[in-house]
């Protein structure tokens, strides 16, 4: 009887020999070993934080969000592939349909108050006018929301297309798609918006017609050619009839073009407050270019030179005969009246 081969180790002439039950119990404590070596790891990695940063299938917030106690509530996206694929209610905010859009009008400031909302901390607004209810509405409510930028809680969807204003089909669209939304429109004086949106349209094209030609059906009777387009946008009473027919006259800001480029922080102040927006946007963020003839944005702590609209804007205007400006004047003078007892506003223009 060897006690070796029974108990699987003994001792014999000072010399252990373990047997295959010795060999096991060995395997036994260095796994027990290597468990509580992972255990502790863990409990330190744990202990430190580190584990509880992400979940599985849920992205962490990027530097500089928080998210608040208790996590977002997170809901399937209707968006498939890339960076639409992830919650709509993530830490890195969701797509949503506009809560605001600046419906026109063309050559009005539309771009240059877009750029000043921008400033804002809790506006996103769409850079691109998408023209979706216009062009694109073949495609689709579901695309139109995916051209959105990304919001968190407490900040509004915005987009400009201005030509949304004089177009027929429009505001049913809009209104279909929410009866809560707030339209901005910037107008100015038919005559000088008339005259701009000729002068942006020729600089593209050497060859266009004189502005006389293209907006007087006859210049010595001054018979307006009301077909063009440059002189129909600014028949601004016309177009919001249409618009008063689906949206109420609450749901409307109107924006005097001229006192935008005049006094831009006073003309903010009632856009934040229609926005329902903190006044952000104040004087300190604006200085006027003597040279370009309107305000540029400026960083309130003065740091950096102040940062103007594109080379486009503010382009000289041709010379036009006076006698033509004066039955221009005479044209829309009616209308004018109208669109100021239909707004509440004298925007000043005759």
């Amino acid at each position: 009887w060897r006690p070796a081969l029974l108990m699987g180790c003994g001792v014999l002439k000072p010399r252990i020999v373990c047997g295959p039950l010795g060999a096991r119990r060995v395997q036994q404590k260095v796994s027990l070993l290597l468990t509580m070596i992972f255990l502790f790891t863990y409990l330190f990695y744990c202990l430190s934080g580190s584990c509880c940063d992400s979940q599985p299938g849920v992205r962490s917030a990027p530097a500089g969000l928080s998210v608040a106690p208790g996590g977002p509530s997170y809901s399937v996206s209707l968006a498939t592939g890339g960076e639409d694929s992830l919650p709509s209610g993530s830490a890195f905010g969701r797509k949503t349909f506009p809560q605001a859009i600046i419906v026109g009008v063309k050559k009005g400031g539309t771009r240059a108050l877009l750029e000043y909302l921008r400033v804002h901390p809790d506006v996103r607004a769409l850079g691109a006018e998408p023209h979706f209810f216009d062009r694109f509405y073949d495609r689709g409510l579901e695309w139109y929301r995916n051209l959105m930028p990304r919001t968190l809680e407490g900040q509004i969807t915005m987009e400009k297309t201005p030509s949304y204003f004089v177009t027929t089909e429009v505001p049913e669209r809009i209104y279909n798609m929410s009866k809560d939304i707030k339209l901005i429109v910037v107008v100015r004086d038919p005559v000088t918006r008339a005259i701009s949106d000729y002068t942006q349209t020729r600089s593209k094209t050497d060859s266009l017609a004189s502005f006389q030609a293209l907006a007087f059906k006859n210049i010595s009777t001054g018979t307006i050619n009301t077909s063009w387009s440059a002189v129909r946008i600014g028949i601004y009473a016309k177009h919001l009839e249409n618009w008063l027919q689906y949206f109420p006259l609450s749901k409307f800001l109107f924006v005097s073009g001229e006192r935008l480029v005049s006094d831009p922080s006073r003309v903010m102040e009632r856009v934040q407050d229609f926005l329902g927006l903190k006044r952000v946007i104040t004087d300190k963020h604006f200085h006027f270019n003597e040279t370009k003839g309107f305000p540029c944005l400026k960083k309130p702590d003065r740091s950096g030179a102040p940062r103007c609209l594109g080379k486009s804007k503010g382009r000289p205007h041709p010379n036009i005969d006076r006698d033509l400006l004066r039955h221009l004047k005479d044209f829309y003078r009616p209308y004018n009246m109208k669109f100021y007892q239909m707004t509440g506003q004298n925007f000043g223009w005759d």
